[in-house]
């Protein structure tokens, strides 16, 4: 399971600092999304800079250089920096200054954020030692033998360690962008990113990074389709059987299934949604706990104060006061 949300929102006196480390054999896609989802627009207070170990040329891969602006002192400015995948990572480590800068980047309080093979770079300053972590599928194994003091988790789109992330393959990079922008400044704001971008508002950290060959395809969209249909019915009852009889699957094949595709159980699937919908309705409406309890499938306060506590570690008064608009 992915750790608890922090409610720490960005702070309204100034953006949030992101920088986007480009190494040499940069991938990218790994380089262009968290530049591109953190793009500094009204809806979003933050502010990008492009980096290398120096300011200039950075040879790329997959054909493409970059030219950066700036060199590593953008680390220390940085609230979170992001580490994008690189080509041949398991041969070579980064520059010592690269892994310094990040080391006192950390020290200084600021996250460090992998994608997929920047993960090796990341590993590289001992940060991640003891800690969980995931890269690309195709290097899990590269990586716990070249770091066997992190746990390598392979069937995971992105861990969330605190003042470490990491993530899977590039498209996962996305996921953990969204992951971040939910903790930074909530679920409405992330749902409004993940639109302009044409992408699934939220994958879990836990669900698997590739599906089984031997599963079909049809399969797959059909229990892709069902939790499409249940996501427009929250705030009815919702049961394992109603589900899998909506997939024309049995319950246990359905429960099985359903594991693999997201990393949950059908149930706690649905009460994740609902926390989802109620954590939107807290942002956005002016709407009781009580209810916004029953829009959601809850029934009562009581009952949703319980899961949001369990779900989220705080309070759905104190996630309003957070998170709420024009607050």
């Amino acid at each position: 399971m992915p750790p608890r949300v922090a409610c720490s929102p960005v702070s309204a006196s100034r953006p949030h600092r992101v920088a986007v480390l480009v190494l040499e054999g940069a991938k990218p896609l790994d380089v262009g999304i968290p530049a591109q989802v953190f793009t500094t627009r009204a809806s979003m207070p933050y502010e990008v800079r492009v980096c290398g170990a120096a300011p200039g040329l950075v040879t790329g891969g997959d054909g493409l250089s970059y030219h950066v602006a700036h060199g590593l002192d953008a680390l220390g400015w940085a609230d979170i920096v992001f580490i994008p995948g690189y080509r041949h990572p398991d041969r070579d480590d980064p520059p010592t200054a690269v892994t310094d800068a990040l080391i006192a980047a950390h020290a200084g309080g600021a996250r460090l954020a992998a994608i997929s093979t920047g993960a090796f770079a990341l590993a590289a300053t001992g940060l991640l030692d003891g800690k969980r972590a995931t890269t690309h599928w195709h290097y899990t194994r590269a990586l716990a033998a070249k770091h066997p003091l992190v746990k390598v988790d392979e069937n995971v789109l992105f861990v969330d360690e605190g003042s470490v992330l990491t993530s899977a393959g590039a498209a996962s990079g996305i996921d953990l962008c969204l992951h971040i922008l939910r903790g930074d400044l909530g679920v409405a704001a992330s749902n409004h990113a993940a639109r302009r971008l044409v992408a699934a508002p939220y994958r879990s950290g836990g669900q698997a990074q590739y599906v089984p060959r031997s599963v079909p395809e049809q399969l797959g969209e059909r229990f892709a389709g069902t939790r499409e249909w249940a996501l427009h019915r929250l705030g009815e009852p919702l049961s394992l059987q109603l589900l899998a009889r909506h997939a024309a699957v049995a319950p246990r094949t359905f429960s099985r299934r359903f594991v693999e595709d997201t990393g949950y159980t059908p149930m706690q699937w649905v009460m994740r949604a609902r926390i989802d919908v109620a954590r939107e309705l807290l942002e956005r409406s002016g709407r009781s706990v009580e209810q916004i309890a029953g829009d959601v499938g809850l029934g009562t306060g009581a009952n949703l104060r319980l899961h949001f506590q369990r779900i989220l570690g705080t309070t759905p008064s104190e996630y309003r006061r957070t998170f709420a608009s024009g607050e």
